[in-house]
C-alpha cells in the first residue's frame, strides 16, 4: 500500500506552515486593552467579534458617513530598518483623518489591517499603541482590525500597514467646494515633513544616490536622515474643526501623493483655478537636499511632495481677518500662499 510521503513524520499542523494561532491570540491579548482605551460612547462591540458596531449620537438630524482608506507606504521600509514600529500607527490615523476632515467629517471609528510573514507580538503591540494614541487624539474609536500572519508572503520582519474610518457630517454642512469663488485666499498650513508621500523617491535619493544610512546627520537638514524620515504625518482635525465652526472655510485640500499640483484643484469647483505664490512659506530643509541630490525639477518636486505644506484651506475674502483670528488663538502658523482665479480646476505657480 502506497504511503504518503509525510506517513512516517507524524500529522502537520498549521504552526507547522508558519502560522502559529496561540501566538496570534495572545498578541490579540496584549493589544485588546490598548484599544478599549479609545472607546467612545459609540462603540457597541468588543475587540475580537466578526464586526465592528457603532452608534451614531442622536444628535446629528442627518447624518452623512464619510469613508476613507489608505496605508503607510515605503515609509515603512524605513521603519523596518530603524526598528521604529510607534509613529507608523499614529501616521496612518491622521493621515486617514485628514482625508475625511476636508469634507467637515468627524471622526467616529477606526479599523486597521496589520498583514506579516511572522507575527512578532512586540512590534504587533508597538504598532497598536501608535493607532490607539492617534484614535484617541482625534477623538475616534479603534474597535477593530485584521491582523494577518502570511508566511512566504513578505521578507521576516517585514510588515504591510493599512486602516479604513467612518465619520460624520450634517447633510448641510459638507465641504464640497461648490461655494468656492473668484478672489478667495488660500492659506496653507504648515506639514511636519514628508508625512506618509514620495517616500520612494526620498528613498532613492538619500539611500542610493547620496548613500546615506538612517544614522547619517546631514548638516543641511541639521537631523539624522531616519530621524527626520520618521517624523510622523500630523492631524489638522483639531483646527479644522475650529474652522468649519467659525464658517470659515469653503474647501479644503489634504496634500498628499501629488502634491499641491494635483491635490488642490479636487476641491476647486468648474470654471475656477489657483494661483500659487512660490516663497510665500518656508520649504523645509529635507525637501531643499532632496531637490539638489538629484538635481529634481522644480514641477516634479510640487507633484511628489507637499513641500511643507500639509494642508490647504480656501476662506471667503470676506472671512479672511475671522480665519486669521482663529487660526492665532488655535497656535496654529499658516501662511497666505494664493488665490481663487478663474479657470478651469488647475493649479498655476507664480
Amino acid at each position: 500500500m502506497a504511503q504518503t510521503p509525510n506517513a512516517q513524520n507524524g500529522p502537520i499542523t498549521y504552526a507547522d506552515a508558519g502560522v502559529d494561532i496561540n501566538r496570534a491570540n495572545k498578541t490579540k491579548q496584549r493589544i485588546k486593552y490598548l484599544a478599549h482605551k479609545t472607546f467612545t460612547r459609540g462603540v457597541l462591540s468588543e475587540i475580537g467579534g466578526f464586526g465592528g458596531l457603532f452608534s451614531v449620537d442622536k444628535k446629528y438630524v442627518d447624518p452623512v458617513l464619510v469613508s476613507s482608506v489608505d496605508g503607510v507606504g515605503t515609509k515603512l521600509k524605513v521603519a523596518f530598518e530603524m526598528k521604529m514600529h510607534h509613529t507608523v500607527g499614529a501616521d496612518l490615523v491622521n493621515h486617514c483623518v485628514n482625508d475625511i476632515a476636508v469634507q467637515g467629517a468627524a471622526p467616529l471609528f477606526f479599523m486597521d489591517y496589520l498583514a506579516t510573514g511572522k507575527l512578532e507580538p512586540e512590534v504587533a503591540e508597538k504598532v497598536v499603541e501608535g493607532l490607539a494614541e492617534a484614535c484617541k487624539h482625534n477623538g475616534c474609536a479603534l474597535i477593530g482590525g485584521e491582523t494577518a500572519e502570511m508566511p512566504g508572503f513578505y521578507p521576516e520582519g517585514e510588515y504591510d500597514l493599512a486602516g479604513f474610518i467612518v465619520g460624520v457630517v450634517e447633510r448641510d454642512k459638507i465641504i464640497n467646494g461648490k461655494t468656492v469663488e473668484v478672489g478667495d485666499i488660500v492659506l496653507g498650513l504648515p506639514s511636519n515633513g514628508l508625512h506618509t508621500n514620495g517616500y520612494s523617491l526620498a528613498r532613492k535619493l538619500l539611500f542610493e544616490i547620496a548613500g546615506y544610512s538612517p544614522d547619517t546627520f546631514v548638516s543641511e537638514m541639521k537631523n539624522k536622515v531616519g530621524n527626520e524620515l520618521m517624523r510622523p504625518h500630523k492631524s489638522y482635525w483639531p483646527v479644522i474643526k475650529k474652522m468649519i465652526a467659525g464658517e470659515c472655510v469653503a474647501a479644503l485640500a489634504h496634500i498628499t501623493g501629488g502634491g499641491i499640483t494635483e491635490n488642490l484643484p479636487r476641491v476647486l469647483p468648474r470654471g475656477t483655478a489657483a494661483v500659487i505664490e512660490r516663497g510665500t512659506w518656508p520649504v523645509l530643509p529635507i525637501f531643499e537636499h532632496l531637490q539638489k541630490l538629484g538635481n529634481v525639477p522644480a514641477d516634479e518636486m510640487l507633484r511628489t511632495f507637499n513641500m511643507g505644506i500639509g494642508m490647504l484651506l480656501v476662506v471667503p475674502a470676506k472671512k479672511f481677518k475671522k480665519a486669521e483670528t482663529l487660526l492665532d488663538r488655535a497656535g496654529e502658523k499658516f501662511y497666505s500662499v494664493g488665490r481663487i482665479v478663474k479657470g478651469e480646476r488647475k493649479v498655476m505657480y507664480s
